[in-house]
């Protein structure tokens, strides 16, 4: 359901500048005055378009502020596990050494991820129809594969040009796990060029017909309508390497149905991926109250925000941990 939030505008400021903080209320702003507390929450920039529309709807009807910022989930990390924030935003798990350290993270929905290409791609018409295996991408990011005719049969000569994210990004640290275990830093020497967040990736693919990219699906997708927006078009995935799509691997003409078929474990993680709120050692009342809300009225509001749901079980076993944690 959707009560008239929306996270386009979120997105539009996070293609400005993915490190710049993004907040519905800015410290020292005159909300704060009327206000008994803050709860301050920085981190990944793929979870918080939808982390700013819940702050939106709770502190609408409760004595609270929330201040949301982002600049990429290990300054989340680093905000949290310092004291400087309440609640990191994580765009991937959390790994051994945070977890040793104290953090302490709950997941909270699924985000997913897409390689990209142009509408007017020289092959457009065969990907779109046969899609590419993961090993086909793989060879493509890492140059193994430069030009579009090596991928199919047929008189096509024209050059691949790789782009990728020069930001700190979960999203692309996914992508290169995906890939086959490929580091951010190994993606960025591989690629032709490089650019600060989502929204620049997007516009360098929705410019370049010879481009390819990853990017989040809300940026693949029109927020309103859920249809595929731009010239920017994902690329499908097939999975059982048949050289041609399966009816089940149909499913990137919407955005309500690439998330069925996330949802239904027909698109893999990664690069689909569960998105956490951590904690230095416990969370606070307020911070706890607020992460209890998300993992249970706040998910009516998940899919209208173009984001997957975790399973009713995991968001059980999610609300165990935050329980011990608070």
């Amino acid at each position: 359901m959707n009560r008239g939030y929306s996270r386009r505008s979120a997105l539009a400021a996070l293609g400005a500048s993915s490190a710049v903080a993004l907040s519905g209320c800015l410290a020292g702003s005159d909300s704060d005055a009327g206000s008994e507390s803050t709860i301050r929450i920085s981190g990944g920039v793929g979870p918080l378009p939808m982390v700013q529309v819940w702050a939106d709807i709770y502190t609408d009807e409760r004595d609270v502020d929330i201040d949301v910022s982002g600049g990429g989930t290990g300054v989340g990390v680093s905000d949290v596990m310092n004291d400087q924030v309440d609640i990191a935003m994580m765009g991937r798990d959390p790994d051994e050494e945070e977890i040793e350290q104290g953090l302490v993270a709950t997941a909270m929905l699924i985000d997913t991820v897409v390689g990209t290409v142009n509408v007017d791609n020289p092959i457009f018409g065969e990907l779109w129809e046969n899609g590419l295996t993961q090993d086909e991408l793989a060879a493509i990011f890492s140059k193994e594969i430069t030009n579009w005719g090596e991928l199919v049969d047929g008189d096509v000569d024209e050059p691949i040009f790789v782009y990728g994210r020069s930001d700190s990004s979960a999203a692309y640290q996914q992508w290169g796990e995906f890939l086959g275990g490929y580091t951010e830093n190994e993606l960025e020497d591989m690629a032709d060029g490089n650019f600060d967040g989502d929204q620049q990736v997007a516009q360098a693919i929705n410019n370049d017909s010879h481009g390819i990219s990853l990017n989040n699906i809300n940026y693949v997708y029109d927020f309103n309508t859920g249809d595929l927006e731009m010239n920017i078009r994902p690329v499908p995935l097939d999975r059982d390497e048949s050289g041609t799509l399966s009816p089940e691997e149909e499913f990137y003409e919407t955005r309500d149905e690439f998330l069925t078929a996330v949802e239904e474990d027909r698109y893999p993680s990664p690069p689909a991926r569960d998105m956490y709120l951590a904690a230095n050692g416990e969370f606070d009342e307020e911070a706890a109250d607020f992460v209890k809300w998300v993992l249970t009225e706040g998910q009516q509001y998940v899919r209208d925000n173009g984001y997957a749901p975790i399973s009713d079980e995991q968001l059980e076993e999610q609300r165990e941990i935050l329980a011990e944690a608070s």
